[in-house]
């Protein structure tokens, strides 16, 4: 695709945007407080975009869009589906939680819930698959897409997306990531809607759309689908979702900057209600590149990348061209942030030097951070040796994701289980899943994760019961930020789940 002059002038000048804002925004911070929760000042309206910002980068654009392209069609939404009920829940049950202990990190909840092992073992899990699997997969896609789009080198691409990103996530920390996420978000959301709209032009209109396409339009597939069966959106989905919204580092670290819980409640709402929209403006156009072009298309991956490719007009592919770049690079800083965030006070400041001065506290922040930049770039290309990007992230994030939502959960419910339960949970949930991935590969991964999780329940229910804690944990208010609840929020939030379930209705 050639760029325009005004193509490459939009584009300069989204780039030049990003930079001064994350320059200006974090021109104060002094201590670790301000760099990796920004002050604990965040509104809710910056939570909310900074989320779904956060969240949807081009292992959306490319993988989510291949798998409307591929046989799951729009049952691949309910990724966004259930992940829109799941924030409700995480907003009114979870959060008021974390903020109450003023934690700064996922693992050190666990510290406050079963002691220091359970934490260590999280953080060293949780480097691992950022820079091996999301900050990996989330290079590799940026510049797969803009390899198809722009004919760019895929690893030059690779390096160009990271160094960027990279350079003002080391230098602003968790503010100049928030509020670049919110022009980037922005941008995202405009430039998904445009295609879209684009598209429906191309095929005629929605209702032909709506017509022509009732096969990929179900959310509903067969028991034996190999990606998103019926039985895995009732079971298995929900815990790559409460992983990723509740115990993810990557996306809880904006919520437990709140300013308040109400903020916080507030802007994990507004995330859910933006989250029902998203496979509209990703599913569809991928759905709509197999009407178009699907005999021009090698690969599902290349689905978003070659529609847009087809269909944008010279003058749009500038604001295109910034949108998928600010994907990229809105999920990279947040991830880089968050990984630094983890080995910092999780390793660092707990484990090696304990009695660091704040500013070198922040210094190894950016160090850590620089570090993972490199790795990530070193380990992108893995994900091509998967059929599909978004199948390879969620996939291998199964290994480590059954065993931390059941220690979350059960620790949450049965307040006597010990840390050898926590710590046995964790350990045995990589090989579990590896063996039911091994034995049974005809089965939907998803279902592999339901099944990890319920055995790895019945292990801590075993350890808990031959031996309990002498006294249930309880958890000690340690912050002074308000926490008095959102009622908008818990009104809100029915209104979403409603708004869910008529979807699937709809879309049965």
């Amino acid at each position: 695709m050639e760029l325009t002059l005004w193509d490459g002038f939009a584009f300069v000048v989204f780039l030049g945007a990003v930079v001064v804002i994350s320059l200006f925004v974090s021109r104060k911070e002094k201590n670790s407080e301000d760099y990796f929760l920004a002050s604990r000042q965040l509104t809710w309206w910056l939570i909310g975009f900074s989320l779904i910002a956060s969240n949807i980068s081009t292992e959306h654009f490319v993988g989510m869009a291949g798998s409307g392209f591929g046989d799951a069609g729009l049952a691949i939404a309910s990724y966004e589906w259930v992940a829109a009920i799941t924030l409700v829940i995480i907003a009114i049950f979870l959060l008021p939680l974390y903020l109450r202990l003023g934690i700064f990190t996922m693992p050190e909840f666990l510290e406050h819930r079963y002691g220091a092992q359970a934490r260590k073992l999280m953080a060293v899990y949780m480097m691992i698959a950022y820079v091996g699997v999301a900050i990996a997969a989330v290079l590799y896609s940026g510049a797969l897409g803009l390899s198809t789009i722009f004919d760019l080198d895929l690893v030059a691409g690779i390096w160009v997306i990271g160094l960027i990103a990279g350079i003002y996530t080391i230098y602003g920390g968790l503010s100049a990531v928030v509020w670049t996420d919110l022009l980037q978000g922005s941008t995202l959301l405009v430039g998904g809607t445009i295609v879209m709209f684009i598209g429906f032009s191309k095929v005629g209109g929605l209702g032909e759309f709506l017509s022509q396409n009732q096969e990929k339009l179900h959310v509903m597939l067969p028991a034996d689908h190999p990606e998103i069966p019926w039985t895995a959106i009732l079971f298995g989905i929900w815990i790559p979702n409460f992983f990723y919204w509740g115990c993810n580092q990557f996306i809880t670290q904006r919520t437990l900057g709140s300013k308040t819980l109400a903020h916080g409640q507030n802007g994990t709402v507004l995330a859910a209600a933006i989250k029902l929209i998203i496979p509209f403006i990703i599913v569809f156009p991928g759905i709509m590149a197999f009407q178009v072009f699907q005999n021009q298309i090698s690969t599902p991956d290349q689905a978003y990348p070659v529609l847009i490719k087809h269909l944008v007009p010279v003058g749009l592919r500038g604001v295109l061209f910034a949108a998928l770049f600010g994907a990229v690079m809105s999920s990279l800083d947040s991830m880089l942030n968050s990984a630094s965030t983890i080995f910092t006070m999780d390793i660092y400041k707990r484990h090696l030097n304990p009695d660091a001065e704040p500013q070198k506290v922040v210094r190894i922040g950016r160090y850590a951070t620089a570090i993972f930049v490199v790795a990530g770039c070193l380990l992108a290309p893995l994900p091509q040796k998967f059929s599909g990007v978004f199948q390879y992230i969620q996939m291998i994030w199964g290994f480590i994701s059954p065993g931390i939502v059941a220690v979350f959960f059960f620790g949450l419910v049965f307040r006597r289980a010990p840390q050898t339960a926590a710590v046995a949970a964790m350990i045995l949930g990589i090989p579990v899943y590896g063996l039911f991935l091994w034995l049974l590969p005809e089965v939907a991964f998803l279902n592999h994760m339901a099944f990890t999780f319920m055995i790895l329940i019945t292990v801590m229910a075993l350890i808990t019961w031959r031996s309990p804690l002498a006294e249930p944990v309880r958890f000690t208010t340690k912050t002074d930020i308000n926490l008095e609840e959102s009622p908008l929020a818990k009104k809100f939030g029915a209104l979403v789940i409603i708004l869910t379930i008529a979807l699937y209705v709809y879309f049965w």
